[in-house]
């Protein structure tokens, strides 16, 4: 039986390894998301039983979690150069006649030209085909040892495929965090109140040098291998050859590099690519060109800090440069406290841009920006336009960190030491209940239609409602004292009221908007606890085995359901006649089940909230953003810019009766 048990894991292993080769090199993907995170639970459930069959190289270690102390220095084999850059097709083929002159006019010479990720660098040691290390570039010589949270990234294969390895291989790449990952992710920051990220390499690089590995597991990191390091046991002669061997190995490349005979085709490349770079769904900021030939490579040698057969070829930056008139203090529903740059209009990459974003004030200090001062903006794509330098120090008075909540004048502090955001402490900041109240009255959460920020405004400023409770609490004598609000529009919102009394507990639970619990955590908490009292004293540990939820948010969710307000909150939801329970679904494994689903256009029959609240009833998936992973793309009236993407990747486009047939079918 004990052998039995060891052939199973082992095989289960086999499988998962399998199918991240399948999704991450080859992208084609045999098997659904909640297929493979069944595969993944089924494997941890039989290692946590068999511990004596763990081992180092399992695919659970890059969910397992786990609080590491700190990141060790790591030397590297072979140095981690920077490359000199190029910004014109001028100085590129400046740098194409010194290799011709370093090489000789008469020897061929090709080259690989590959997309230059704008992502965070990382170094990756194997040992006979295992991953020992993972580390930062750090100063190029030294990095931090990064290994903990490198495992967590499932583009990176703990194990190498293949009977050919080397006995010892540095592989050099970029850690990176693609669109809708990206996107996602700050998605959820803002639904749990958290400082959203200024872009995806940002969110890469922070989330590298976390400390807990269970919060880098679920940031979605994905990573390209582009160079190699040190190498013993085989002899490689190409940069070309180089790819293909990894991509054989199991390890992610770029699959739109190119080998190219000349400058003609470089620069080719480089165009297509500064035209094409918006469609990709990654960051590129240029194009890297390096020399085919190892030997030649070798030949050509480095300067003091660059190598001289490898260049980057940088796009020209969508940028512009304007005054800064004021910094404005913006207080979130959670009482974070973040600056913006209100701006003198200016054109960039062909749009009015007024106000650009500064993050925190770490990054004001880091800037050194002041009222007054002209400053370079940066536009990429539909990203908030950011400042990136101060071009002309007009300004007088360096910004302070405001001492005092500018909606309540309460006091502002740091939660911890480490944090970069300021909170305003006070529950009662009508800043924060004006926000608080949008998002609890959403269409996601409670979906009171006919709610919104005119309204709740007024609401807040004539004291009409000072919690969430209140809101149930609003009698027609209250709403006519609104602007604009007569005697339909009274009763129409007050029945809305009503009608939101009978919501699910996974969407009053997301409406409370407690800190990292986003819509598909709030789903998961209803559907393990069915019941708002039984999650209001779980504990710590009890939330920590539930699969999807990390440490920080089971921490978060304790520590609300502890507060005195959110007990007198829930108190007063429950004489309101507030639905708290969580009906348990009989979910059958048939044609919705485990798939992923996408919705885009107008549904005739549901909402989209409704819509993906259904699917994920009968035990699928549903998902704001197209990918490769989506099994299905429902099709309303006047489809989005979904419907193109979709088509393009190859997913199912079905047509709003022909879900109403699968969700039948599910339900008989």
């Amino acid at each position: 039986m004990s052998l039995d048990n060891k052939k199973t894991i082992e095989k289960l292993r086999e499988d998962i390894r399998r199918h991240d080769y399948l999704y991450y090199v080859l992208s084609q993907p045999k098997i659904s998301d909640k297929e493979y995170d069944d595969l993944m639970k089924r494997l941890k459930e039989l290692e946590d039983k068999h511990p004596e069959y763990r081992s180092e190289d399992s695919p659970t270690i890059r969910v397992s979690g786990g609080v590491v102390e700190g990141f060790n220095p790591v030397r590297h084999r072979q140095k981690m150069v920077s490359l000199d850059n190029t910004y014109s097709f001028d100085e590129l083929r400046e740098w194409f006649t010194r290799v011709r002159k370093g090489l000789g006019e008469s020897e061929k010479i090709e080259y690989v030209a590959e997309h230059k990720i704008d992502g965070v660098s990382a170094n990756i040691t194997y040992e006979n085909g295992k991953l020992r290390v993972g580390a930062t570039r750090g100063d190029g010589e030294t990095g931090e040892d990064v290994t903990a949270n490198i495992k967590t990234i499932r583009a990176i294969p703990l194990v190498l495929f293949g009977n050919d390895l080397p006995g010892l291989m540095e592989i050099r790449g970029e850690v990176y965090m693609e669109h809708n990952d990206f996107a996602l992710l700050n998605k959820e920051r803002e639904a749990s109140g958290d400082v959203l990220f200024a872009n995806p390499r940002n969110a890469a690089s922070g989330s590298l040098k976390l400390l807990d590995t269970s919060i880098v597991s679920g940031r979605r990191l994905n990573f390209f291998a582009h160079s190699l390091g040190e190498l013993k046991g085989m002899e490689i002669k190409t940069q070309w050859e180089f790819l293909d061997k990894l991509k054989k190995w199991g390890m992610r490349v770029n699959p739109n590099a190119k080998l190219c005979s000349g400058f003609k085709e470089v620069i080719d490349y480089c165009n297509q690519w500064q035209e094409k770079r918006q469609k990709l769904s990654y960051d590129i900021d240029g194009i890297v060109i390096k020399v085919n030939s190892l030997s030649q490579q070798k030949r050509l040698g480095f300067t003091l800090k660059s190598p001289r057969w490898a260049v980057a070829y940088k796009f020209p930056a969508r940028q512009a440069t304007t005054t800064l008139i004021k910094i404005n203090i913006n207080v979130g529903r959670t009482g974070v406290i973040t600056p913006a740059a209100e701006l003198e209009p200016v054109e960039c990459a062909g749009v009015i841009i007024r106000h650009a974003t500064l993050h925190n004030f770490d990054e004001i200090k880091r800037l050194g920006v002041k009222e007054g001062d002209r400053v370079l903006i940066e536009r990429a794509g539909d990203v908030i336009p950011k400042i990136v330098k101060v071009v002309d120090s007009l300004g007088k008075n360096p910004f302070p960190i405001p001492k005092k909540c500018p909606a309540c004048q309460e006091k502002v502090i740091k939660e911890k030491e480490e944090d970069v955001a300021y909170r305003c402490i006070n529950s009662s900041c009508p800043a924060q209940l004006e926000r608080g109240l949008f998002h609890f009255a959403s269409r996601q959460a409670m979906d009171i239609e006919g709610m919104g920020e005119s309204m709740i405004s007024q609401l807040v400023k004539l004291k009409l409602v000072k919690n969430f409770a209140d809101i149930y609490r609003l009698t027609e004598s209250d709403l006519s004292k609104l602007e604009l609000f007569k005697e339909k529009k009274i009763k129409n919102l007050l029945a809305a009221i009503q009608k939101s009394k009978a919501r699910t507990l996974s969407r009053l639970i997301y409406a409370l908007g407690i800190r990292h619990v986003g819509e598909k955590a709030a789903f998961v908490l209803a559907r393990e606890f069915r019941g708002l009292d039984k999650l209001a004293m779980a504990k710590t540990e009890d939330l920590d085995k539930i699969y999807e939820i990390g440490s920080v948010m089971a921490e978060s969710v304790v520590d609300y359901f502890s507060l005195p307000q959110t007990k007198k909150l829930i108190d007063d939801f429950r004489r309101q006649g507030l639905n708290f329970k969580e009906e348990a679904v009989d979910i059958k494994v048939t044609p919705v089940f485990g798939k992923s689903f996408v919705f885009t256009g107008e549904l005739e029959n549901y909402s989209r909230t409704q819509a993906e609240e259904l699917v994920r009833s009968l035990g699928g998936n549903s998902s704001s953003s197209v990918s490769k992973n989506t099994d299905y793309l429902v099709a309303g009236i006047r489809p989005g810019t979904k419907f193109d993407k979709a088509k393009k990747l190859g997913v199912k486009i079905i047509e709003e009766r022909e879900f109403l047939l699968l969700i039948t079918n599910e339900r008989r």
